[in-house]
């Protein structure tokens, strides 16, 4: 026993790891994942580093030499006889009003620089005026006093312009918060995405990795790089930077996790994509990257053998949706996230939209935390709830938690806390509350929850007063038939009197919405819109959003369609990205007629608009 603890701490004081976001994600505040881990790590005496290359790109763009680098590429392009967009042609036109203002509207939106907010509202500052939204319209958005809003919502509008130029001219897979989504959303099959790594690096590329390469030769001791890859808009740079890694730091082991491994490639048989990674970790990922750092047994890990087949180590527990306790780290010893090595003053305030959900998604350094690990419900059939990090349920106690926004607050000095919780569990809620309010905080919080009838007035109150300034959650369809279909827990009648509460209590409620989901019928969604347009009248939420429903391969609903009278169209499982399947329902009428109306009706409730038209008028 005494050798294996110590041939850890010599392994653990061999091994460096760098934890790396690659862009691009929001540009509000970093994605959690390469904070918690980096938290945990050192926790447990191994030397862990991260870098948001996220922001750190974003930055780089956003400088005056970076800008006459792009509208310089862009004018050879227009020069040569390229097509470009007539949007793309007035922004070139105005190359000095770009290249004067980027640095200043960086600023702005950065919180350093507020004077600028009084000339940024104006909108006959911009020398695009004649594309920007009305006055009329801005006004119904903003309200006449909206100043710094409007501000926020112009140099939005001019990073957008920049992102369109860059697209065109310089890397068409280029958008502000993801990078080649569009390529690597559905990829069955890697091919296209293969084939654009092996394309020379574009200009945006080489500014990546270039900022990656100086944090490497920061660390000296450095052997292992670990990159998190949440979303879609993650893969192609987290894989451009493999490549490069492997090309010059061979020594350097590649590690990949995050939310789109553990939902797409459960079920890979591709084996190219390790030439550019060594490690595919699953699920949680403290525990295999202790393991891997330490030598110890490796765990929910895929890797190639010698011969250059697909090897799945300590994956029996990874397809099992009770996983075993060793083979997860106790929620709550997982410890506080680490903010060191991020450049928290760096991320962005933007204003893409008038939706107030929406809103504090791109405001604000919102601190990111979890309440508890999975969702407690976990019975929604359209959800994946066979996955870990739903449906393992863990909880931790409501002290700890305020310990870890007290261990937060004194990293940022930011007072505002997101719980990115599936569902935040309502008695760690309420004790929370109480502990924070105990603990006299100024905190501001919100986050995810399921309406529950145990959200009474009383416990609406406690939120309130505690800091909560908002929460979201699934109505999903506003129809009891098909919430029992969905298995939902809640009726109709129990959630108009929660969010009753929620109202009277003045905590604000966004609502995710869902509609095509099998057996549901044309009167049955008329019904949904109709109970959100009363929603909207009586204040009972101010936001919401429609989904269209996606049957994945890890819900109940996609593991047995029969159950929901429909059936795949396909049954192969594809060589590199399984999730969502496609299927067929006879009874089901066409979605796709009705997905504009729904986002139309909504929008115009948001504002206070059309909550007198009968719904069926939003289709004609």
């Amino acid at each position: 026993m005494l050798i294996w603890i110590f041939f850890c701490t010599f392994a653990v004081l061999m091994n460096t790891i760098l934890l790396i976001t690659p862009p691009l994600t929001q540009l509000n505040c970093a994605y959690p994942a390469t904070a918690q881990l980096c938290g945990f790590l050192r926790k447990q005496g191994i030397h862990a580093e991260q870098q948001d290359l996220s922001i750190e790109l974003i930055h780089h763009i956003l400088q005056t030499d970076s800008i006459k680098q792009i509208f310089s590429q862009a004018e050879e392009l227009h020069l040569q006889g390229h097509k470009l967009s007539k949007a793309v042609r007035i922004a070139v036109s105005n190359r000095s009003f770009f290249e004067q203002w980027v640095e200043p509207v960086r600023r702005f939106l950065q919180g350093k620089d507020l004077s600028l907010q009084n000339r940024f509202a104006d909108r006959t500052f911009w020398p695009n005026a004649n594309r920007l939204p009305s006055e009329d319209d801005l006004d119904w958005d903003y309200g006449i006093a909206g100043t710094y809003n409007r501000a926020q919502f112009f140099c939005t509008y001019f990073l957008e312009e920049i992102a369109r130029v860059i697209q065109e001219t310089v890397s068409p897979h280029f958008e502000m918060v993801r990078y080649a989504e569009k390529l690597c959303m559905r990829l069955p099959d890697a091919a296209p995405l293969y084939e654009a790594l092996g394309e020379a690096p574009n200009r945006i590329d080489q500014w990546m990795l270039q900022l990656l390469e100086k944090r490497i030769n920061e660390l000296p001791n450095l052997t292992h790089i670990g990159f998190s890859v949440p979303f879609p808009g993650n893969l192609y740079a987290a894989l451009r930077c493999a490549q490069f890694i492997k090309a010059n730091y061979p020594h350097i082991r590649i590690l990949m996790g995050g939310g789109y491994v553990n939902t797409e490639l459960r079920q890979i048989a591709d084996t190219q994509l390790f030439s550019y990674i060594d490690d595919l970790l699953f699920d949680d990922g403290e525990l295999p990257i202790l393991r891997l750092l330490t030598d110890g047994q490796p765990v929910r890990t895929i890797r190639l053998n010698e011969e250059k087949q697909l090897m799945r180590l300590g994956w029996e527990s990874a397809v099992n949706k009770q996983l075993a306790k060793q083979d997860n780290i106790p929620f709550r010893e997982i410890g506080t996230p680490c903010l060191d090595g991020l450049h928290v003053d760096w991320y962005l305030d933007t204003a893409d939209a008038a939706n107030p959900m929406q809103r504090l998604w791109s405001n604000g350094r919102w601190n990111k935390l979890m309440m508890a690990h999975g969702c407690y419900w976990a019975k929604c059939t359209f959800c994946d709830t066979t996955l870990d990090y739903i449906g393992r349920f863990d909880a931790a106690p409501a002290s700890e938690i305020a310990d870890r926004m007290d261990g937060l607050f004194a990293q940022s000095q930011e007072s505002g806390f997101h719980f990115t919780d599936e569902a935040m569990p309502p008695a760690i809620v309420r004790q929370l509350s109480e502990e924070l309010l105990a603990r006299k905080r100024t905190y501001s919080w919100w986050g995810n929850i399921r309406f529950e009838s145990f959200y009474s007035s009383e416990i609406c109150y406690l939120m309130h007063q505690a800091g909560c300034i908002a929460v979201s959650g699934g109505i999903e369809v506003a129809s009891d038939r098909v919430l029992k279909r969905i298995n939902k827990g809640v009726s109709i009648d129990s959630l108009k009197q929660t969010l009753r509460h929620f109202r009277d209590n003045h905590i604000m409620v966004h609502a995710y919405l869902m509609y095509g989901f099998p057996t549901e019928t044309e009167a049955e969604l008329m019904e949904s819109l109709n109970t959100v347009r009363l929603l909207f009248k009586d204040g009972l939420i101010q936001s919401a959003f429609w989904h269209r429903y996606a049957m994945t391969c890890h819900s109940e609903s996609g593991q047995h369609p029969e159950r929901f009278d429909c059936e795949w169209t396909t049954r192969e499982t594809a060589p590199f990205a399984n999730n969502e399947i496609g299927f067929i329902s006879k009874t089901a009428p066409d979605w796709n007629r009705y997905s504009r109306g729904l986002k139309v009706a909504t929008e115009n409730y948001m504002r206070g608009a059309g909550l007198d038209i009968p719904v069926k008028q939003w289709f004609r």
